[in-house]
């Protein structure tokens, strides 16, 4: 029988792994991690998260399980990302962010118990990942690196050598300045200096073994990287650099296999938000169109935009003529991807075209918001496009999707009934689609009266239509 593991959020606020019938099948490697994992659950609550957050990505589980392993997972990512973690062991202190919090509530699967999934109960769950560790490694006779590794021995602990870029606005053709350095040991009050990474040789002398140790990470890193390599070959790793935009954009791109490999980077703020580029953004159904229904026709505006400023279609294609990867316009850098801005003028010439037609439809509309790709450039996924609801559209969704909001239908004095609360607002909502015309389905459970809502919305619109007809078809 296959069974799959999965996380259960409890009421009081702790997890529960409970063991399910799974329709697919279930491979050995995930049937192992499985097991593993409940193991360590059944023997200590907070063992098996600080297990999973190091334990094999690649291994499929359920979407609940996988869910809390990622976010164990950025625990075990910041630990071996922290400088001197073997001279602080149990007393290192591994924080984490609001929004990081707020971004895995949000992204969090369908789960048993989801209801009760919290910001506040995943700070607890951290700090029980937190305190485990500690206990774990204060006991622990190896050192840090030896303990992570038999977790996982594809992280590495971070080392001593950082790397650092920055904006240089004294040059203009070389706008970013590097420099390489290293952490001295710790102090007697738990401070270290950075020295850049030149004053390593001078330390070090002919110690070429503690120059190895000190440069483990780097060399690591440049098994991979042919930037890293030749500035250890020519030397200017040990110097201060300026670079022009393209070098600069060549070195942010490595920086997941600088991270990966144990070097530190402080970089510019605006790479690591990710948000820069070139955006399509789309306006639709800004004022009420003239008649309702489907085919009604919306407002359509399209502009292009660096985050939150616009910039013109000819700034756009100037970024796409002149830019080394990183180009310098509304006074920000912004990091362009030659073929995702090609397609994304390519998706706004389309929006153009659908401008010229003096709007779009409302099932057009509804569609665009689901695939703004699909409409824009066919079956293109590279398009970075984003729809946003013009006033009028936005309150007509908004009262879709909340009963309360639409407004109040009341039946007249021919109406023989007493409504229910909920009842009125299934009539409100009945009417506020007729208004748009569109069609409906009232599905409320059997017996709270779908049949007095119906009767009390053909009471309004018999008001309202005095003469007119409405048919009834019903199963026989």
């Amino acid at each position: 029988m296959n069974q799959e593991l999965i996380a259960v959020v409890m009421p009081n606020r702790s997890l529960q792994l409970e063991w399910t019938k799974s329709k697919e099948s279930i491979n050995k490697s995930t049937r192992l991690l499985q097991e593993e994992i409940y193991n360590r659950f059944t023997s200590d609550s907070d063992d098996w998260l600080l297990f999973s957050g190091f334990c094999d990505k690649k291994v499929p589980l359920s979407p609940s399980l996988d869910f809390w392993r990622g976010f164990a997972g950025l625990f075990a990512q910041k630990l071996s990302r922290t400088p001197d973690l073997e001279t602080l062991r149990h007393k290192v202190r591994i924080p984490t962010e609001e929004d990081e919090l707020c971004q895995k509530t949000d992204s969090a699967p369908p789960m048993t118990g989801s209801e009760y999934l919290s910001k506040e109960l995943l700070e607890d769950v951290w700090s029980g990942i937190h305190g485990k560790f500690s206990e774990t490694i204060r006991s622990y006779q190896g050192t840090v690196e030896d303990f992570i590794k038999t977790c996982s021995p594809d992280v590495h602990l971070v080392g001593r050598v950082f790397f650092h870029l920055v904006e240089n606005n004294k040059d203009e053709y070389r706008p970013f300045a590097f420099l390489a350095t290293y952490s001295t040991r710790l102090d007697k009050k738990g401070k270290s200096k950075h020295l850049p990474l030149r004053h390593a040789l001078e330390e070090y002398g002919t110690d070429s073994e503690k120059l190895l140790e000190l440069l483990t990470t780097v060399h690591l890193a440049g098994k991979e990287s042919d930037l890293l390599t030749a500035l250890l070959e020519n030397g200017e790793l040990f110097h201060p650099l300026a670079w022009t935009a393209g070098e600069a954009f060549s070195f942010l791109k490595e920086i997941p296999i600088y991270e990966n490999a144990g070097i530190l980077c402080r970089i510019p703020n605006w790479w690591k938000g990710n948000t820069s580029g070139v955006k399509l953004n789309i306006r639709v159904g800004d004022s009420q169109p003239g008649f309702m229904g489907m085919n009604a026709i919306l407002s359509f505006d399209a502009r292009l935009f660096i985050e939150d400023a616009e910039i013109s279609e000819e700034e756009a294609r100037q970024l796409l003529r002149e830019s080394e990867g990183l180009a310098y316009i509304k006074n920000k850098w912004v990091a362009v991807d030659p073929d995702k801005l090609r397609q994304t003028l390519d998706a706004y010439e389309k929006a153009k075209e659908m401008m010229t037609e003096e709007g779009i439809s409302l099932r057009d509309a509804l569609r665009l918001q689901l695939h703004p790709e699909k409409m824009l450039k066919g079956d293109n996924n590279g398009t970075d496009a984003g729809v946003s609801n013009g006033e009028w559209l936005e309150s007509v969704i908004q009262k879709l999707l909340n009963p309360n909001l639409p407004p109040s239908a009341k039946p007249d004095r021919t109406f023989k009934a007493q409504l229910r609360e909920y009842q009125q607002k299934g009539v409100n909502w009945l009417c506020f689609l007729d208004s748009l015309q569109l069609g409906a389905c009232l599905a409320d459970d059997m017996g709270l009266g779908k049949t007095i809502q119906f009767l009390g919305f053909l009471n309004v619109i018999k008001a309202e239509k005095p003469g007119n007809a409405s048919l009834l078809i019903m199963p026989a």
